[in-house]
């Protein structure tokens, strides 16, 4: 279409530019005598170049947006694994989802946390609360709209290709699990978003497997944001519901790394929990009647056993790793 809009658009330019005496040989000579004749021809071709500028530009518009759409969807499709592709005719039983999106919606109201529900059939979100700390300044529902493209608004580059590399290192470790353990399974990491005011966010992203497929693909996924205790992105760990075992992803190697959860003592649990509700070190002293000291003394044992530097990286590993 638009290569015949160009041969047009050339051979008018051609008309234009040839004598008019040569265009009229062949017509009669009282035609070829009528100036009004010549003036209305000419008139014609300028129109006749104006209409084809216009649908040659407009043509040239479409196709940067189709063009840039395509991109859009080829940068989107990074975040799908072949080893979880939910086709359109994928064996779901669909009674199992129910009325579940009334009970994401009531968690959303009790917590501070931002939560989103992946569809992978539609590669979709299918919710987003309102909750303002995922939204980087827009509503749920233009979050909503943009799916996976918001990532590519709001996340830091780097990361956007980490966040890929996690999804497929994520998908590979799911495929060699039981089908009926997947559901038992969460995936964490951090990542920097990148706010409305253009500041950097770094937030602690938690993935669950809702609903599967008959084969067992993730059919949907529940997504928790909220702030990081971390400095950096990545922190990438695998857990299972009911195991001591967890699993972290080096970047750098691309390999899962086996490891048993870090278990507390009665008296690192009662300060790590006391901590948490922002107690200092001499009222949590007062609470469990011993010295600020030995507070002292046990929060630096704490911090050696899981390899942190201050009470708030504490905080976060015992988050991350469900220790309280």
């Amino acid at each position: 279409m638009t290569a015949s809009l160009y041969h047009g658009y050339d051979y008018i330019i051609k008309l234009l530019s040839t004598p008019f005496s040569s265009i009229i040989e062949g017509f009669p000579k009282k035609v070829q005598s009528c100036n009004s004749f010549a003036n209305v021809y000419y008139d014609i071709l300028k129109i006749a170049t104006l209409l084809c500028r216009f649908v040659v530009l407009n043509q040239k518009l479409s196709f940067r947006v189709v063009g840039g759409d395509l991109r859009k969807m080829e940068q989107i499709k990074r975040f799908f694994n072949d080893k979880n592709d939910v086709s359109k005719d994928a064996d779901i039983d669909y009674s199992q989802a129910g009325d579940y999106l009334e009970a994401v919606k009531a968690l959303a109201r009790t917590t501070y946390q931002s939560l989103y529900v992946i569809n992978y059939q539609t590669k979709s979100f299918e919710y987003v609360s309102e909750n303002p700390l995922f939204l980087c300044g827009k509503t749920s529902e233009e979050v909503k709209e943009l799916g996976y493209a918001f990532y590519f608004q709001n996340v830091k580059p780097e990361d956007v290709e980490m966040l890929v590399k996690i999804n497929e290192a994520g998908f590979e470790f799911y495929d060699k699990i039981p089908i009926e353990d997947r559901k038992l399974y969460s995936i964490s990491y951090d990542f920097y978003l990148i706010n409305s005011k253009k500041n950097l966010v770094l937030v602690n992203h938690k993935l669950a497997p809702m609903f599967l497929t008959e084969e067992g693909q993730v059919w949907k996924a529940l997504c928790a944001v909220s702030l990081s205790n971390n400095s950096s992105s990545g922190n990438v760990v695998l857990s299972k519901e009911g195991s001591d075992e967890i699993w972290r992803y080096d970047l750098i190697e691309n390999k899962w790394e086996k490891s048993e959860k870090i278990k507390l003592t009665s008296r690192e649990f009662e300060i790590l929990s006391l901590y948490a509700s922002g107690l200092t070190i001499n009222e949590i002293a007062g609470k469990l009647f011993i010295t600020a000291d030995t507070v002292k003394f046990h929060r630096k044992k704490l911090f050696e056993k899981i390899g942190v530097n201050n009470i708030a990286e504490a905080l976060s590993y015992a988050k991350t790793n469900k220790l309280l």
